[in-house]
């Protein structure tokens, strides 16, 4: 009996917390201003960790991003070093729909992602494969950027399967000198 009550407590609960999110547009009115374009072009440097779904760190990196912002495209070309020595590399391309609308693309993301920035925020949600004990397993991940009065980005992102999260990936990025004119 006990057992079948924590079942279906935790199945409500899953299904509640389904429905609940936040709306991108509620920071609209939010300082600073993000604009992906502006803060990624140039060099951008961030440092990260990958915690599984009990919170402990599984992996640290560091991330360097050459950016270029040219005709309404973002390019950001990003070299990944983790903390085992693996070494990554990802380049995204963003297209600029309008002030608060991107569309973007990555050889590792399937298809077209849809993002969106107000205020101090950016978001988008894409799935992605991750090797995982000799596997691939696809992940939704959900992706939120927050730009700081002191000009660092954190981003946090979910990592979900089955609207599970199973992960969280947190990074920190700072623009370098070259970016910030000091």
């Amino acid at each position: 009996m006990i057992h079948s009550l924590r079942i279906s407590f935790f199945i409500l609960l899953f299904l509640l917390t389904g429905c609940v999110g936040v709306d991108i547009e509620d920071y609209a009115d939010s300082e600073p201003r993000l604009d992906i374009a502006e803060y990624f072009t140039g060099t951008t440097r961030a440092w990260g960790m990958v915690q599984d779904y009990s919170g402990e760190v599984q992996r640290r990196f560091t991330v360097e991003i050459q950016g270029t912002y040219e005709a309404d495209t973002l390019t950001l070309d990003e070299s990944f070093v983790f903390s085992d020595g693996e070494t990554d590399r990802r380049v995204w391309t963003f297209e600029r729909i309008d002030a608060h609308h991107w569309v973007g693309t990555a050889s590792d993301v399937e298809g077209h992602v849809k993002a969106r920035q107000y205020g101090h925020a950016f978001h988008m949600r894409y799935p992605l494969e991750i090797a995982i004990d000799g596997r691939m397993i696809t992940f939704t991940m959900d992706d939120w950027m927050y730009l700081q009065p002191d000009g660092r980005l954190i981003n946090r992102t979910a990592m979900r399967k089955f609207g599970l999260t199973l992960g969280e990936i947190t990074l920190v990025f700072e623009k370098t000198f070259e970016n910030t004119g000091q």
